[in-house]
């Protein structure tokens, strides 16, 4: 898995491609969605085997957890908004690039990407992105500085550029819309 900070930044750069997204608690929401589908590796304290439908990389990574989220959070904070299917898909999208990064590392067992109605795990042909340990004390380690290595190549340069290209492409279209 990629850490929880390339998670979080992939989700800004989700939000800036989509453009109409604004505002702190979107963005925030979008993080929260991209970093959530971790809370997975709880299992392996509770005895649930890592290749377990809720096991890591299991349902909370999947498709249908996804749109189960970003349903349940427009309903939450966004219920009355015009923009709400905007909304859904934006954090549909934060979730669903969890388990999308998840699927482009070099380890774990993959992912399911269409549970519960399929359990068979899954990794994308390409898979550049060095797999992050679990666990704070691993992440501080050789290890660890690889993994962070090629994230910042594979995820932090792709994204920040994504945002800052799109970012000034709408301060251009709305500077330009200025009369």
């Amino acid at each position: 898995m990629p850490s929880l900070f390339s998670h979080a930044i992939s989700s800004v750069a989700i939000g800036k491609i989509m453009g109409r997204i604004e505002g702190l608690r979107l963005y925030l929401l979008g993080i929260f969605c991209a970093v959530i589908p971790d809370l997975d590796v709880l299992a392996f304290k509770f005895g649930i085997p890592y290749g377990s439908l809720f096991g890591h990389r299991g349902i909370s990574h999947s498709f249908f957890f996804a749109f189960v989220l970003a349903a349940l959070l427009v309903l939450i904070f966004y219920r009355n908004s015009k923009i709400k299917l905007l909304v859904f898909l934006f954090l549909f999208l934060c979730t669903a690039s969890h388990g999308i990064l998840d699927a482009m590392t070099s380890g774990g067992k993959g992912i399911a990407f269409f549970a519960p109605f399929d359990s068979e795990r899954h990794f994308l042909p390409w898979r550049k992105i060095k797999v992050s340990p679990i666990g704070i004390e691993a992440f501080f380690s050789e290890w660890g500085w690889q993994v962070m290595k090629s994230e910042f190549k594979w995820i932090w340069l792709p994204s920040l550029l994504i945002i800052s290209v799109f970012g000034l492409g709408q301060k251009f279209v709305k500077n330009s819309q200025r009369p």
